[in-house]
């Protein structure tokens, strides 16, 4: 049977493989769940795969490889990263929903990827109910919850509010990537250090438009996740649409999330969210 010392040690030893790889990055995508990185990471994984003359199309499974999440898996962690010869041409952009920490992230760049927290919410709510099916209760009792609603997300956001201040940043909002989302690409890369070129910028933002993000999740799905794609409201693509809260929430709702938002959030965690629109 496995030891507790076993088990402790491993947790040890996997944070000490993580902190030498953060050692690594040339830089972190970080964002609290349902903020839009998926369609971020593709749009930089077919950016990439053009700058190495990759010969695949670009997929929803091996976007892994040139954007890995920052982690162990195998298939979508740092072990699937294929161009650790190649930095400067592919760098080492490891994606996390993890709660910032000095000691886990070093002192690498963060690009910083927020979305409307009335947004968030809503897609979080979906994700939990028809996604993982880890929450069974109503819209307007989920907001308040704890452990998935804005108590949550505001503890995140005011964590990484705190620690940005600490490092070099950029803050990539969902609404400003949707509204320009090749201007908003090229100012990441630019903060990158990365070339630019904007024909095969071009090309992987016309790759990334939802509506064909969406047609390909309905045929590849997602890596680890088992769910039903015939549903719209499991999919991750789900819809893509800034202020789509609107179609979801009444008033009374607004309302709560923005009173939670008020009572929770630091100020500069209300700051972050303001780059999207929130509050103005």
């Amino acid at each position: 049977m496995d030891s507790v010392f076993g088990r402790a040690w491993r947790r040890v030893e996997k944070q000490i493989r993580l902190v030498a790889f953060a050692g690594q990055a040339d830089g972190f995508l970080i964002s609290y769940p349902k903020s839009g990185r998926t369609w971020f990471r593709f749009v930089l994984s077919h950016y990439f795969a053009s700058l190495a003359g990759f010969p695949e199309p670009i997929d929803l499974h091996n976007m892994f490889s040139f954007v890995p999440n920052f982690d162990l898996d195998p298939v979508r962690g740092i072990p699937a990263y294929r161009f650790r010869e190649r930095k400067g041409m592919v760098p080492a952009i490891f994606v996390s929903h993890l709660n910032y920490s000095t000691s886990r992230f070093l002192r690498r760049p963060v690009i910083m990827m927020i979305r409307d927290p009335r947004d968030v919410i809503v897609s979080a709510y979906f994700h939990a109910t028809r996604h993982k099916h880890r929450y069974e209760g109503r819209l307007s009792d989920f907001i308040s919850d704890r452990d998935q609603g804005v108590p949550a997300m505001s503890g995140y956001l005011n964590r990484w509010a705190s620690g940005l201040s600490n490092r070099a940043h950029f803050i990539l909002s969902y609404e400003g990537l949707t509204a320009d989302t090749e201007g908003q690409t090229e100012a990441v890369l630019r903060f990158l250090g990365c070339r630019i070129d904007r024909e095969a910028l071009h090309t992987a933002v016309v790759a990334g438009r939802f509506e064909a993000m969406q047609e390909r999740e309905r045929a590849e799905g997602i890596p680890a996740h088992d769910y039903d794609r015939s549903d719209m409201e499991s999919m991750r693509m789900r819809r893509g649409k800034a202020g789509g809260f609107r179609d979801y929430l009444n008033d009374a709702q607004v309302a709560e999330v923005e009173r939670l938002c008020s009572a929770h959030l630091t100020s500069a965690a209300k700051r972050l969210v303001a780059r999207t629109g929130f509050g103005a």
